[in-house]
């Protein structure tokens, strides 16, 4: 069974993040900084992630509440099984992650915060093992994936996309048994909406959220990179 690389130590980063425990009601941080391996992976660690919105300078939030999930919590409606059991879809691991990204940041009327800068800095975070991503295929055709950056035990997603019913779907059940089975402990999706509340995702208060951050950044995960087929979840 094939598993990620352990990542690459990036050393401190030259910016001084300020305390999220301190941050104002909107989870606001800080503004300024770069997109560098250790400033982003020093943020994470901290609980801390950027938003490019509006005419701010690279905002960076810690929101309260986050939106998180625990791995064996996530929602399985009847629907989902008969994917996971119809589809013949396979996942894995680490295997298009640029694809994942481009994907994640096309088609939305609202627009996307993932600019190319923001795509290149994930890309590198990715080579340096701090960024995974999940992918959905429907034998040669990629049909769903998530992205993310995985610090310590704790997984914190960024975006995912489904260009089939369900795919997205798929792509977070497949994530959380990977990350489960390496001993990861949390999926953390950052900002509530009322679709996570309908998977199965809680709110918790920055504060529970930054505690158990804390107590698990300094693990090690290493989750399965192999494809694997859906069926095995049902």
């Amino acid at each position: 069974m094939a598993r990620t690389a352990p990542p690459v130590p990036v050393g401190p980063s030259r910016w001084e993040l300020p305390d999220p425990r301190d941050c104002d009601a909107e989870g606001l941080v800080g503004v300024g900084g770069d997109l560098a391996p250790a400033t982003l992976v020093d943020a994470y660690a901290s609980g801390v992630f950027p938003w490019p919105h509006g005419r701010l300078r690279l905002p960076w939030f810690s929101p309260d509440p986050r939106a998180v999930v625990q791995l064996d919590e996530l929602h399985v409606s009847r629907s989902l099984r008969r994917t996971l059991r119809r589809s013949g879809w396979t996942t894995t691991l680490d295997a298009a992650f640029d694809d994942v990204v481009r994907c994640c940041g096309v088609d939305r009327p609202e627009g996307t915060w993932i600019t190319p800068a923001m795509a290149r800095a994930y890309a590198r975070l990715a080579q340096l093992g701090w960024a995974h991503s999940l992918e959905v295929w429907d034998g040669d055709r990629l049909v769903g994936g998530v992205y993310g950056v995985l610090v310590g035990t704790v997984f914190t997603g960024e975006s995912m996309f489904h260009r089939a019913d369900d795919a997205s779907k798929v792509a977070l059940h497949d994530l959380c048994a990977r990350l489960s089975e390496a001993g990861g402990t949390l999926l953390d999706a950052q900002l509530p909406t009322p679709h996570l509340a309908s998977l199965g995702f809680r709110t918790w208060s920055r504060e529970r959220f930054l505690d158990h951050l804390e107590a698990a950044r300094d693990g090690q995960v290493r989750p399965c990179t192999d494809r694997l087929p859906v069926e095995r979840l049902v």
